[in-house]
């Protein structure tokens, strides 16, 4: 079987996150069992407003896995299905999802990212990053733990299909982070976060342990992509979402400066280079929230969805199903 698994805990915002992402999965996907792990309370709030008719299995998240870290190196003990895409509550889907689980069924486990990282990854901000660069600590890095190249892991998007593989690659992972004083990256801790990133650590195991990576652009296969204002259009319930791709992964990758000023410019001077700028627009499997400057967008649409919930209830046969009715979720 094949199935979506989320998690959630802490403040109620959260809940509604996780709700919101579970409804955008059934406006396409009325088949595949969406799991849900999140704290007592969270559980208790589901069920008591009738909102548990979501998730299948509605299970309690132990306290020691309510952290990134918390749950994403200890995978294999939330993989309720054969086959599990694990995804972060602050997606909004925005199409079909069969053919995404199609291209899935050829990985054992993969997450999304790119195979060789950026400077920036894991790196110190701000001035930090300058000495890192006069000093190449990345390949420092990649020397003293026996690997040939460094890739990026997106680990909002994950998916396993054999958990004994799962488990050996989130123990990889979680005793990889132990030895963050022997890499060139920087705690999210050092930064002002309230939590530690599991991505570096994920990334740094897949290179040890040969796991492929499931590319970040795959043009209109577009796994997801970061919700940046000014590179999509949509309607206000984000039910038509038409996204800029740049067809170069320079170009992708200088569409996320977050100074706009900077960010246009160079995408001019790149765009001098012939072909560089093309681009198509394209509608991804998900659209990711990550950046903090654009929580407000997700979260007042998962707002209107909770409170739609609310009121008009839930009513699951009346659901939509995926637009492929020949589909069967159980291929694969």
């Amino acid at each position: 079987m094949e199935g979506y698994v989320l998690h959630t805990y802490g403040k109620e915002r959260y809940l509604k996150s996780a709700v919101a992402s579970a409804l955008t999965i059934r406006r396409y996907d009325s088949l595949r069992p969406i799991a849900l792990y999140a704290d007592e309370s969270s559980v208790d709030r589901l069920r008591s407003l009738g909102l548990d008719v979501l998730f299948a299995p509605l299970e309690t998240l132990p306290e020691a896995h309510q952290s990134i870290v918390g749950f994403k190196h200890y995978l294999y003990r939330f993989h309720p299905f054969d086959r599990c895409l694990f995804v972060d509550s602050d997606m909004i889907w925005c199409r079909n999802p069969d053919p995404l689980w199609k291209q899935l069924s050829a990985f054992e486990f993969t997450g999304t990212g790119v195979s060789s990282a950026d400077f920036f990854f894991g790196a110190p901000k701000k001035t930090g990053i300058i000495l890192q660069l006069l000093t190449n600590q990345r390949r420092k890095t990649i020397r003293r733990f026996g690997v040939t190249y460094l890739p990026r892991v997106q680990a909002g998007m994950l998916y396993s299909s054999n958990i004994q593989e799962c488990k050996r690659i989130c123990l990889e992972a979680a005793h990889l982070l132990t030895r963050n004083h022997e890499t060139h990256f920087r705690s999210r801790l050092d930064e002002g976060r309230k939590e530690e990133s599991c991505e570096w650590s994920l990334a740094l195991a897949f290179a040890r342990l040969g796991v492929p990576i499931f590319s970040w652009y795959q043009g209109r296969n577009t796994p997801q992509m970061d919700y940046i204002s000014d590179f999509v259009q949509h309607d206000d319930d984000f039910e038509h979402v038409s996204c800029h791709y740049f067809n170069h992964a320079i170009a992708n990758r200088l569409r996320e400066i977050p100074a706009p000023r900077i960010r246009d410019a160079l995408l001019r001077l790149y765009g001098f280079i012939p072909g560089k700028s093309d681009y198509m627009t394209i509608t991804p499997f998900a659209l990711h929230f990550g950046w903090l400057k654009y929580k407000d967008v997700f979260h007042e649409l998962a707002d209107r969805l909770w409170e739609n919930a609310l009121a008009d209830g839930i009513p699951v046969a009346s659901v939509r199903k995926s637009d492929d009715s020949e589909s069967d979720p159980m291929d694969g």
